[in-house]
C-alpha cells in the first residue's frame, strides 16, 4: 500500500505542476498576443529574447520537474512543452507573427483569446 500512496503523492503533484506550467504559458501568451514579441524567439532581437528568457527559464524548469515524475510514474514525457519548444526558433518570413501565433495557441488551448 505504501507503494501505491507515494505513486498516488507522485501523481497529484505532477498534476500541480502540470497546472502551475499551463498558467505560465497563458499568461505569457497573453502578453505574447498583446504584442510583446520573444516568447517564440522568431526574430534574432536580444531585447525580446532577454525579456523573455526569464519566462522560457521558468517554463523549461516546470518541465524538467514534470518530466521527471512522469519518469517515474512510467509516463510519456510533457507534450506541452514540447509542442511549445517546437514552435520557437527563426520561422520563414511570411510566418505569422508572434502576436498572432501566441493567439492561435490560447484558441488551440481553449483560453479566451481578448
Amino acid at each position: 500500500m505504501a507503494k501505491a500512496d507515494r505513486l498516488e503523492r507522485l501523481d497529484v503533484r505532477r498534476a500541480e505542476l502540470e497546472a502551475e506550467y499551463d498558467a505560465a504559458l497563458i499568461a505569457a501568451l497573453h502578453t505574447t498576443a498583446g504584442g510583446v514579441w520573444g516568447l517564440f524567439d522568431h526574430k534574432p532581437d536580444r531585447q525580446a529574447r532577454a525579456k523573455a528568457a526569464p519566462v522560457v527559464a521558468a517554463l523549461a524548469e516546470l518541465a524538467a520537474d514534470i518530466d521527471a515524475l512522469r519518469d517515474q510514474l512510467g509516463l510519456e514525457p510533457f507534450a506541452l512543452h514540447q509542442s511549445f519548444l517546437a514552435a520557437r526558433g527563426p520561422v520563414a518570413s511570411d510566418a505569422p507573427g508572434e502576436p498572432k501565433q501566441a493567439r492561435a495557441w490560447l484558441e488551440k488551448l481553449g483560453v479566451a483569446v481578448g
